[in-house]
Order: C-alpha cells, then structure tokens, then sequence
C-alpha cells in the first residue's frame, strides 16, 4: 500500500450537515491523528478516509454527498470506497431505534467512523453496547461542536487573528439599525458573551438586533447599559430538549444496507456485497471502469441486481460467474425462470 502523507487534504469547512440525528459519528478511544493514519489503504480510500477524519460529528458522509465535495472521485467511485473502509474497519452503518420522553419511537441512521482501524469484535461490543445510551445532551453538544468548527476560521498556513464571532459581529452591525445603539469595540467585547448566550438558545442575529433597538427611551445616553441590561433581562429560556435515549442499535451493510440481523456481516459488509467488491477489484486490475447502474433503472430487485452487477463484472475481468442466490421469503421467493436471469428481466420489463 502506498504510504503517502494525507494530513493536508481539504478541511471542508462548507460540507453539508446530516439531518438532526443522522450523519458522521465518531467512535471513541481512537489514537492521535498521524501523517500515517491511512497508509494501509489505497490512494483512493485513504485520500477520502482523510477527508472524512477531518469532518464535524453530524456530517453528510453519503457517497453522493462526498462525491459533491471531493472534485477528485465521482459518486461510484465514493460508494466502493465506503464499502472498502467499512472492510478494513474505519467505518459501520448502524441502525438505532430511539426512544423520547413523549413516548414517540423513530429509527435512525448513522455512520461511525473510526480513524483507528477496528475488527469486527470491537465493532460488535461498541453497537452493543449503544443500547440504553442517554442521547438527551450528547447530540446537543455535538451539534454545538459542529457549529463552532463550522464557525471557526479555514486553516491557514501562516498564522492570522481570529476571526471576530457572529455575536461580536451582531453587536457591531447595531448602529446600521439604529444609530444611537452604535457601540465601541470595547462595549461590544464587553457584551459578546451576553450575546453569544442568546444565539446559543436559538435566538437569530436579526431577533437579537431587534431586541436591543426597538422601543429605545428618549434621549439615549448610554447605550452599552441599554444593551446590557437588555441582554441580561430579555435572555430567551434554554431550549427544551426531550429525553432520548437508544432503545437498540442493529449495523448494516454498507453496500446494500441490508441488517445484520437478515444478512451475515463481514468488515460491515454482506456477502452479495463483498462478492461485488472483489469483481470490482478484479475488473480495476484489468484497466476496466464500468459505471453503476442507477437505482431508479433496475429492472430487478436490489438484492437480486448487486449479484447480477457483480456477474457482469466478473464476466468483463474473465472470471467465472457465481449463481445468483435465491430469496428464501418475500414477493421474490419463487423458482427462477428456466432460462435464468434473462427471462426474469424481461418479465420484469
């Protein structure tokens, strides 16, 4: 494996967010950041392992949503790539089943992402162990941490003065409203944290401008204490969060995002999937790159079309190809038409 330095690689301070609950989350007890984290890998998946390390918890780590942020690989070339770390045991598709104070259920979905390679046990103990676990702060904090590295200024290579905050810059814009709430540099450091507190509790900079210049005495002497005592009097309340806590967690495949409870898992990926992922290997070695087929023009099942894929591209690396496993239950569980999969697709057209 080739063993090149991929610390530089792009911070993405501009990838999108997950929805709330959903995206990147990082596994615990993982050791130091090193120039050598992915050297194990191959060019392509340690270049986009060492771009997700560097995302914020909470991040889209989607194949599509990769592919629109890494100019380099394009949305198949991201989707194998997740396969083969998920293999090599940086990361795993779990499902958990959360609870909330109001008694509502949902599932959602989430990604882990370990910059220490882990095997199977490990990953096997760590779901396990999800269950019962108290979300009700966690994803708040993290969520707060994502927005403050959101926030925080692109590296640069020689150093340079941070950045003023959204709430110092709230404060300073005041006089552009009003005039007369024009405020020094000193009153604004001296209030920025007042401020901080408001947009922390999900006030916007537009609420809090217009909570500190409307409805002003006549005349106004001094408006640092105007905006001081606003501040400290007007402070929106803490926003209330529901008790969630994890009530079971189940990983998926990477590929096919089949669970583990239907299908066996290996290195988080199915055996259809894995089967898939040395056809691709084995076609790559021969210089062939064979697009996917979208989801939206398969004319069989899912399950049915990732050993049919990985039928063509054995058959294009001259490899023999394996029979397609039959379903054992559902609409698709019955026998397969006398001439293969030729006739099933053309009874599916």
């Amino acid at each position: 494996m080739v063993s090149t330095d991929f610390s530089a690689a792009l911070r993405a301070p501009a990838h999108p967010q997950a929805k709330p609950g959903y995206g990147k989350r990082s596994a615990p007890d993982q050791l130091p950041r090193t120039g050598a984290d992915f050297a194990h890998l191959r060019t392509r998946e340690a270049a986009i392992a060492a771009y997700i390390d560097r995302l914020t918890e909470g991040a889209a780590i989607g194949y599509k949503a990769l592919a629109a942020n890494i100019a380099d690989y394009g949305q198949q070339a991201c989707a194998k790539s997740l396969k083969f770390l998920s293999e090599a045991g940086h990361l795993r598709l779990v499902k958990e089943h959360l609870a909330v104070a109001d008694n509502s259920l949902r599932w959602v979905t989430r990604t882990y992402f370990s910059r220490t390679s882990r095997d199977d046990e490990w990953w096997k103990a760590y779901v396990a162990g999800l269950r019962g676990v108290d979300l009700t702060g966690l994803d708040r904090d993290r969520d707060q941490e994502g927005k403050r590295d959101r926030d925080r200024p692109a590296e640069a290579p020689a150093p340079t003065p941070p950045a003023p905050t959204v709430a110092y810059r709230t404060l300073a814009r005041l006089g552009r409203t009003e005039p007369r709430m024009t405020l020094s540099a000193a009153e604004c450091a001296a209030l920025e944290s007042l401020a901080a507190q408001w947009l922390a509790r999900g006030a916007t900079p537009d609420h809090l401008t217009r909570s500190l210049t409307t409805g002003l005495p006549h005349p106004l002497h001094s408006p640092g204490a105007i905006a001081r005592k606003r501040l400290e009097s007007k402070m929106p309340p803490e926003p209330y969060q529901a008790p969630t806590h994890i009530t079971r967690a189940v990983m998926l495949c990477i590929g096919c995002e089949e669970p583990e409870t239907v299908v066996t898992l290996i290195g988080g990926v199915c055996v259809e999937c894995r089967e898939e992922m040395e056809a691709y290997d084995a076609a790559e070695s021969k210089g062939l790159v064979i697009d996917a087929i979208p989801d939206t023009f398969r004319a069989v099942p899912a399950q049915r079309e990732v050993a049919r894929r990985a039928d063509e591209l054995r058959a294009a690396a001259g490899l023999k190809a394996r029979p397609i496993p039959r379903p054992t239950h559902g609409d698709f569980a019955r026998p397969l038409p006398r001439n293969g999969v030729a006739d099933l697709v053309r009874g599916a057209e």
